[in-house]
């Protein structure tokens, strides 16, 4: 096994996916945070994580110009939680290090890949359409259309296709007007960047397909389905956006260099995902599958996997399994082809709430390698080195 990410960041690659079987296990943060910064030593000018993409903005102007304070974008800049894992705080930190005496070509950029929503939650599209309007400077009512802003996030309004405000006749004409403002912030992109900059262009554009993504992913969670069909419809739509933010930050990243990307395996992964639970079951493409089809070898993907973690309460995996193969051959961590991996089975010593999502015949071979972490830490530990 090897500790070098050159071995798998092939000369073709420019989106490097790194994936960890759980987010509650904090060693993946730490070992991310060493490989990107030997990738940055290796041409790679961006970083993309699993979190609202809007919301991260404001960390990106931290890490270029030190706007705001290290607790604030912690806090603001980052969902689902994430911006209380020490590993993100610490890579925030080094990257504005980094980039403080350096000229903007060669500084390191920040970005969200996610869609703004959580697992039950799914916010107004209301604040990002309006921040388009006003880019554009239009005299429009966002507001009487949305209405209150709670309709739309209620755990409800996800939950039950009855309550979910997304197929009323006031979002079908908000679509409408979001459509034509995308048209009109396009046609008119020579005179607003004239007046503006790229980089507000930009913002402008960020926030109008967050609130167009928003609109589809309400307007889905209106479809009265059965349960499975209802998760896999709405996993695959929030992938679906994932996949259009990913392949648009290659747009802006592309003339700088390779970005790397950070997120659960179940996003980055080649080969469809996979959820299960009781008698409930689903499956869709995910954001890696998509990308994987449109880049073909500019997309390497890493998935991740664990031995033990005290953290998870996840003890040592049995032999015979992917990850007990793995852990044999390891130190501390490492990485590895994933074509080279031998026959094992499944590991089955996990429960839904580790968020654990074990190693797989079928991921193994449609990836390009694996990291294995062979023990995970707690919070408080010392960070990896």
């Amino acid at each position: 096994m090897s500790q070098d990410i050159r071995d798998f960041a092939t000369p073709s690659c420019d989106l490097l996916a790194l994936g960890e079987p759980t987010h509650q296990e904090p060693a993946f943060g730490h070992v991310r945070n060493e490989l990107f910064a030997r990738l940055a030593d290796y041409g790679f000018r961006s970083i993309a994580l699993e979190i609202d993409r809007v919301a991260a903005l404001a960390v990106n102007d931290h890490v270029q110009t030190g706007a705001g304070s290290l607790d604030t974008v912690m806090r603001e800049g980052f969902s689902h939680g994430f911006g209380a894992q020490d590993a993100n705080r610490q890579l925030v930190r080094w990257m504005r290090a980094y980039n403080e005496n350096r000229p903007a070509e060669r500084r390191l950029t920040f970005h969200g890949f996610d869609a703004p929503t959580e697992n039950t939650t799914a916010p107004s599209p209301r604040p990002y359409l309006e921040h388009a309007r006003d880019y554009l400077e239009l005299d429009l009512d966002l507001a009487g259309l949305t209405g209150d802003d709670t309709r739309w996030s209620r755990p409800e309004a996800v939950l039950d296709a009855a309550m979910s405000p997304g197929a009323t006749v006031e979002a079908e004409r908000l679509r409408s007007i979001a459509d034509d403002m995308l048209l009109s912030l396009y046609a008119r992109a020579p005179e607003l960047i004239a007046a503006t900059s790229r980089d507000e262009w930009f913002r402008a554009r960020t926030h109008l397909t967050a609130g167009l993504g928003l609109l589809r992913y309400h307007k889905q969670c209106a479809r009265p389905l059965e349960p499975g069909l209802r998760i896999a419809a709405l996993a695959a739509t929030r992938d679906a956006l994932m996949a259009q933010n990913l392949m648009d930050i290659r747009g802006i990243e592309e003339e700088r260099g390779p970005t790397l990307v950070f997120a659960h395996n179940l996003h980055v992964q080649r080969n469809p995902s996979v959820w299960r639970l009781g008698d409930l079951a689903a499956d869709w493409s995910c954001a890696g599958a998509i990308v994987g089809s449109l880049l073909g070898e500019r997309y390497v993907c890493v998935v991740g996997s664990l031995g033990r973690s005290e953290a998870l309460g996840l003890g040592d995996p049995d032999p015979d399994t992917y990850e007990g193969r793995l852990q044999s051959r390891v130190g501390t961590w490492g990485l590895e082809a994933s074509g080279t991996a031998p026959a094992a089975r499944t590991r089955t010593d996990t429960h839904p709430r580790q968020g654990y999502f074990p190693l797989d015949r079928a991921t193994l071979d449609a990836v390009d390698a694996v990291l294995h972490i062979r023990e995970g830490m707690s919070e408080d530990s010392p960070a990896r080195t």
